[in-house]
């Protein structure tokens, strides 16, 4: 059974409730009401497949996935390497992670385990080869879960031996790593790899190129630990697609290395809802579902949310009435082909007993939260003929996970870099325009884009200025920030001045650059042809100081000792531009800037925006368009909308099409052209 239309689903641990057999009888009905089609098992059930090693039990899993299938509900089967079972650690001591204080952990939690380590990776490639051996041809499979959020790092004595050798394997000669990490500052030259060490608290820190070749390390274990899995899986089930729970923009791996080996990306995602104005809230999860989908630049899956609230933070405050229906239709309009949840049903007792669940500790649907679930699971019912549609983005946002990982390693120009916060200013900012917005690392193909956006483009791979001249020349619009053009991929200072080999481009040199209080505030004003008005704006934290080589200015500081210097540039190269923003300047600036930039990069846009708290994201079929509106406001807006087919909208409002209620999705199909 291969289901098509939209998934809606949860992840289901039967396994706690073997001793309850009128529960699961009883899941199977309430999964009816709440209209769920497919189900993730097997997440943590290790012990329960294998509680002691050897000895297996896989009568509870046949039973399941027969009557799952017999109930027409398919089944996600994850391999369970996120948690083993206790007899493993105490049996292999080894799979127990070492921290970077050089201690080794306790068994306990989950991701506790070394990637590296023989023995697990022997221990898990058994059960997954059993599982696949058993259910990979079984109807009711739709996909393989691969593990559970990979994260975190081990430094034990397996770990530094692997790392000593990636570093051997891409360095070559210690004298080639020396230099590629500069080492001769603090007397810090290697002289024989054993003598080279993970960072540590007790240790090295301040050497940003081991930092940063460590991060790499972890990233490269990862993704072989993962990829040996999916391999053990598709030995024996190769026409099932396989995906893993990442987690949008995390930062511990490096997930554009992952994606290659996924047949869909997959993410979970937690909005902090009440928490903030929910426009502002719903843009940030849109930012992570625009990176998780930007991997393959396909319809992802949302492999985890909550259908009420979360326990892990201060408050856990559930969502208001409205909110679930609207947040999870963002997914879909953002390109996710499922609704996931965790979890299905609330546990008794354990580390996640108050987290949300579509059905809680009183067991019936007679609840706001099991009715709003089902309310979705009938929308998305309704909305099938979306699944696999795409989203096609002519803009794009770049952002890298080693530049990152710089930035937040460099020690200056100052503490708090706001690297997220900008990124995240610009996201909106361009998403005022009812554009899709990719979101790509340096090494993602640049084609198909009229405007790309690269706020704090601290770290600058080898190859990324050719690329991006390439791009400019054919047509494209690019901007350039402050903070940009400032070392290699090895964290290593550019020479000749900033914004290193982005200077040619941006038409601009960087004298210095100065670093505002938090209190402080600067200022510049337009005085260019290229942006309407005289106004005057404010701008905190960066002000750079540049000088215009080839670049025209466009605005001018007001204040500081560099007032009548050039704020903002527009730098011609071939059929397109560069412009480049030396201050964090505020957002209805960016607001402004943004708008022109689509107008001259010749982007489909809305001109003048969409009205403020309102959103809209656009998939695309062969013969078909879907226009996602949604109104995050308190109240009902007036919307300016494109004629088309209403094809749904999960409010009540009545007159004349665009009048939207608080909370109201509004999807417009369209014929294409």
């Amino acid at each position: 059974m291969k289901r098509k239309g939209l998934m809606h689903g949860a992840d289901y641990y039967p396994e706690q409730w073997l001793s309850r057999p009128d529960i699961l009888k009883e899941d199977i009905r309430l999964m009816k009401l709440a209209h769920i089609n497919t189900v993730t098992l097997g997440v943590f059930a290790w012990s329960a497949l294998e509680p002691q090693e050897g000895v297996w039990d896989f009568t509870w899993l046949d039973q399941m996935m027969d009557t799952l299938y017999e109930n027409h509900i398919s089944v996600i089967l994850a391999t369970p390497s996120g948690a083993r079972p206790a007899w493993l650690a105490k049996a292999y001591p080894e799979v127990l992670r070492v921290s970077e204080d050089r201690k080794r952990n306790l068994y306990g939690m989950r991701m506790n385990h070394c990637y590296t380590s023989p023995a697990y990776r022997r221990l898990v490639r058994e059960i997954d080869e059993r599982l696949a051996k058993r259910y990979g041809n079984h109807p009711a499979l739709k996909a393989w879960h691969i593990s559970n959020e990979y994260h975190g790092e081990c430094h034990c004595p397996l770990c530094q031996n692997a790392f000593r050798e990636f570093l051997r394997e891409k360095y070559g000669t210690l004298e080639a790593l020396n230099k590629a990490w500069w080492t001769g500052f603090w007397s810090k030259t290697f002289t024989d790899w054993e003598q080279i060490e993970s960072p540590s608290s007790r240790g090295e820190m301040a050497l940003q190129g081991l930092t940063l070749d460590w991060k790499r390390f972890v990233t490269k274990q990862t993704v072989d630990f993962m990829r040996r899995e999916i391999e053990t899986v598709r030995a024996y089930a190769p026409s099932v697609p396989v995906t893993t729970n990442m987690i949008g923009s995390f930062i511990e791996v490096d997930y554009p290395k992952m994606a290659p080996w996924l047949d869909v990306a997959a993410l979970d995602c937690y909005p902090q809802w009440g928490g903030g104005p929910d426009y502002e809230i719903a843009m940030d999860a849109g930012f992570e579902y625009d990176v998780t989908r930007s991997l393959k630049k396909s319809p992802f899956w949302l492999l985890e949310t909550t259908p009420s609230l979360t326990n892990w933070p201060a408050v856990g405050k559930p969502k208001g009435p409205g909110i679930h229906v609207a947040g999870c239709l963002q997914a879909i309009a953002h390109g996710s082909d499922s609704v996931q949840y965790f979890q299905w049903r609330k546990s008794r007792g354990g580390y996640e007993k108050f987290h949300g669940a579509v059905v809680g500790h009183y067991g019936h649907e007679h609840t706001r939260v099991f009715r709003e679930t089902a309310r979705l699971g009938e929308i998305l019912e309704n909305l099938g003929e979306i699944e696999g549609t795409k989203t096609i983005s002519q803009t794009a946002l770049l952002y890298d996970w080693n530049n990152r990982w710089a930035i937040e390693g460099a020690k200056g120009p100052r503490q708090d870099k706001f690297y997220e916060e900008t990124i995240r200013e610009h996201y909106r900012a361009l998403r005022r325009y009812g554009v899709n917005v990719d979101v790509i690392d340096e090494e993602q193909s640049l084609e198909g884009y009229r405007l790309i956006a690269a706020p704090m483009l601290y770290l600058v791979k080898e190859e990324l200025p050719q690329r991006l001249m390439q791009f400019v020349q054919a047509g494209g619009v690019l901007l350039l920030t402050y903070f940009s053009g400032i070392t290699d991929e090895n964290d290593l200072c550019f020479q000749g001045g900033f914004p290193g080999p982005l200077g040619e481009l941006a038409g601009v040199w960087a004298e210095e650059l100065d670093l505002l209080y938090p209190q402080e505030r600067g200022g510049f004003c337009c005085t260019g042809e290229s942006l309407p008005g005289e106004g005057r704006w404010s701008c905190r934290d960066y002000c750079e100081v540049i000088h215009a080589r080839e670049a025209d200015v466009e605005a001018c500081y007001t204040s500081g000792w560099y007032a009548g210097m050039p704020a903002l540039t527009r730098h011609r190269i071939g059929k397109g531009e560069v412009w480049y923003l030396a201050a964090r300047a505020e957002n209805d600036f960016l607001l402004l800037l943004y708008g022109r930039l689509l107008e001259r990069a010749g982007a489909a846009y809305i001109p003048g925006g969409l009205p403020k708290g309102v959103t809209l994201c656009t998939r695309c079929g062969q013969k078909e368009r879907y226009l996602f509106y949604t109104n995050w406001n308190g109240q009902p807006v007036t919307v300016e909308m494109p004629e088309g087919e209403e094809m749904l909208r999960t409010g009540e409002a009545k007159g004349e099409q665009g009048s939207m209620d608080p909370l109201e999705t509004v999807i417009l199909k369209q014929k294409l052209q």
